[in-house]
């Protein structure tokens, strides 16, 4: 859902070609991970069929023909509500992590080892991060701390999963 508002809401700045609204998109929302070109069609094929926004005529170019898209009026209200809308706050209760503990317990595998191995790998992502914080501008630094308080949450499962596999084996083997 984030793709299509986000799209949505850089029509309603201005009116874009597609190729300007994966640029912008890229520039600020996509910064470790860019959209698809085919993303971005796809999604405006869908917003215009929805009645989101119109696509107007070809227009001739440097290269292919480009539509420059324009948000409706339906489009702006529903960024207007999608904005306005929280974010649901329910935890996700069957993360990859909790599956992959519980099955390893389960199949009575080492549980303690994949625990040790994820801390590792969340230990050298927070690195990364840090070092994002250091370097690059305000957007950056802001979804490096998005991510670290991510990963410090993280890391506190782990350490108390680690800290409980004896009964949590005890549980889910019975």
């Amino acid at each position: 859902m984030t793709v299509p508002m986000a799209l949505l809401g850089l029509l309603e700045r201005e009116p874009s070609h597609g190729y300007e609204l994966k640029r912008d998109y890229d520039s600020v929302f996509g910064r470790r991970k860019q959209l698809p070109y085919g993303q971005v069609y796809a999604t405006l094929a869908r917003l215009a069929r929805d009645g989101k926004v119109i696509a107007g005529e070809s227009e001739p170019g440097a290269g292919p023909d480009r539509r420059r898209y324009v948000i409706t009026e339906q489009g702006a209200t529903e960024v207007g509500l999608w904005l306005a809308e929280p974010v649901d706050p329910q935890p996700h209760l069957q993360t990859v992590l909790f599956v992959k503990v519980v099955l390893a317990l389960m199949l009575e595998r080492d549980a303690e080892k994949y625990l040790d191995a994820q801390r590792t790998a969340h230990l050298q992502r927070m690195r990364e991060l840090t070092e994002v914080k250091r370097s690059d501008g305000m957007i950056d630094a802001l979804l490096a701390d998005h991510g670290l308080f991510h990963l410090e949450a993280d890391l506190r499962w782990i350490d108390l999963t680690a800290a409980r596999l004896a009964r949590l084996a005890a549980e889910v083997r019975s």
